[in-house]
């Protein structure tokens, strides 16, 4: 991965200690990449050359370009997980690869969502991500924005509302555990079933739970609404994944959302069930914020 890169601000102040955090070295010794013994080695060769300290460690073959970068990111509050870290599955793309051009693309819808629907002054920041049918990506991009947008600062809820094929959990690497489902379902407090993502500041997950044998009269529920108000109090944004949209339960949750996000997938997606989607989406006063065209 090429410094050039990276954003100008992070560069400007690339190898030294800044007020948003502490010192490139310190953190270093605590990730456990570098021992006090070898810091002293780096800060000899820092002065003996003039250089920064992260390019020192680079030169003694200390740390690699990227894991310099990743305290970097850290120190200008922009966090993001290194490669064969498996506490996220690297589908996420943007959790590892912030600077990628995939992920580029992912900045820029991110971009066009707040100008138009999720900007910081509108009184409902709730979208969802819907698919005229499975196969689509949905549930990957959702994950996706999610982070992107932690990563602007914002404080994230990312609801898996798919109560028939969920795949945040295993996105996310949640395990087993309560979710919506149980929420819904009155056997515990939404409180007790969202999760803390680790590693990535400022992002949460509402995992699906168990699959309920009824998932479209759970989520007709006034007890969904009450979660959504839950997440518009507590979080700056929710994303929703939904189920596919030739599901009843899937236009349902993107009404209570009032706003969503079209994914299609190129050479894949029929004209004909984008139309239904979009019209049903219109009939229940769902504003359709844009599409979004996936390719794998």
């Amino acid at each position: 991965m090429n410094v050039a890169s990276m954003p100008e601000a992070v560069i400007s102040g690339a190898f030294h200690s800044t007020s948003a955090g502490h010192s490139i070295g310190s953190m270093l010794i605590d990730a456990g990449r570098i021992t006090p013994e070898s810091a002293e080695n780096i800060l000899k060769l820092q002065k003996e050359k003039g250089l920064r300290f992260g390019e020192a460690a680079i030169q003694l073959g200390l740390i690699s370009q990227e894991e310099l970068q990743h305290c970097l990111s850290r120190q200008f509050d922009y966090p993001y997980l290194l490669a064969g870290d498996t506490r996220i599955s690297k589908e996420v793309i943007a959790a590892f690869e912030p600077f990628s051009p995939a992920v580029e693309q992912l900045r820029g819808l991110r971009s066009q969502l707040m100008l138009r629907e999720l900007n910081p002054d509108s009184p409902n920041r709730s979208l969802a991500v819907i698919s005229p049918d499975s196969s689509e990506g949905r549930s990957n991009l959702a994950a996706n924005l999610a982070v992107v947008f932690s990563q602007l600062g914002e404080n994230v809820l990312l609801i898996d509302a798919d109560l028939r094929k969920p795949r945040q959990h295993e996105l996310f690497c949640l395990g087993n555990q309560p979710g919506l489902s149980a929420v819904l379902s009155g056997r515990v407090p939404v409180t007790d079933a969202i999760c803390r993502v680790t590693g990535l500041l400022g992002l949460s997950v509402l995992p699906a739970g168990a699959v309920p044998p009824n998932p479209q009269e759970l989520l007709a529920r006034p007890t969904f609404e009450s979660v959504l108000t839950y997440s518009r109090h507590k979080y700056d944004i929710a994303i929703i994944d939904t189920p596919a949209g030739n599901t009843a339960d899937a236009t349902m949750t993107a009404s209570r959302a009032g706003a969503a996000l079209v994914i299609v997938r190129k050479n894949f997606t029929f004209a004909r069930r984008l139309q239904e989607l979009t019209s049903s989406l219109r009939r229940v006063g769902t504003v359709v914020v844009g599409m979004a065209v996936t390719d794998f």
